[in-house]
């Protein structure tokens, strides 16, 4: 419920503790935009936050073995099914897929959309350091940046092919921004109450703040 007058109420975030994410920048990152932030794998205080942020460092196999463990697949579900937002974070973002492929391993992901995360087709790996992005018209995401805002990335797989479309056509189209390092990859997904994002938003300096901003705004 908002309050009167200009004055609203700090929404409370969740940057959710599995043992995989920078945890902390992703605390001092969201609280300088502007939320009241907690990080905690508390499986009641997860599912009642106002957004739950996703972080992810290393192997997307162990990283799901961690989510898991901590019940995180099934307060992902929940929210999404109940409207609640979600934001990922890199690895906190390829889980999100259907599959991840390492080491010509696959792993089964939360499957929230589908398609595979496979290794970057580049000649140098890890993408390493800072790149632009190609943000879809009407992204509430990137609102307010330049075109050419620049995002701090590391990672050495992504997704090359986005295959999901609404099918009914009365309903918005998930809006998917574009990297290239190599060969084109999935930068960001804006699909409905479920954000996320390759870089690091949170390591962005100043246009990392406003897309913190500007999600959180939306909660």
């Amino acid at each position: 419920m908002e309050l009167s007058g200009s004055v609203k109420r700090q929404r409370r975030v969740v940057v959710f503790d599995y043992g995989f994410g920078n945890v902390r920048s992703a605390e001092r990152a969201l609280a300088r935009a502007g939320a009241d932030v907690e990080i905690t794998r508390d499986f009641e205080t997860a599912m009642n936050a106002d957004g739950l942020l996703v972080p992810g460092v290393g192997a997307f196999a162990a990283c799901m073995k961690g989510l898991t463990e901590a019940r995180g697949d099934w307060i992902v579900d929940r929210r999404l099914a109940g409207g609640r937002p979600v934001m990922g974070i890199c690895v906190g973002m390829q889980i999100l897929f259907a599959r991840g492929i390492e080491h010509g391993v696959e792993s089964e992901g939360l499957a929230e959309w589908p398609g595979s995360v496979e290794p970057l087709q580049a000649d140098i790996v890890p993408h390493m350091g800072w790149n632009t992005v190609e943000a879809p018209a009407g992204s509430e995401l990137f609102a307010g940046l330049d075109a050419d805002a620049r995002f701090y990335f590391v990672h050495s797989y992504a997704v090359h092919d986005w295959t999901l479309q609404t099918a009914n056509p009365a309903m918005a189209q998930p809006r998917v921004t574009w990297s290239t390092h190599g060969k084109p990859f999935v930068a960001a997904v804006e699909n409905g109450v479920l954000w996320a994002t390759q870089f690091h938003p949170e390591k962005s300096g100043d246009a990392g703040a406003q897309l913190l901003t500007n999600w959180i705004g939306t909660l």
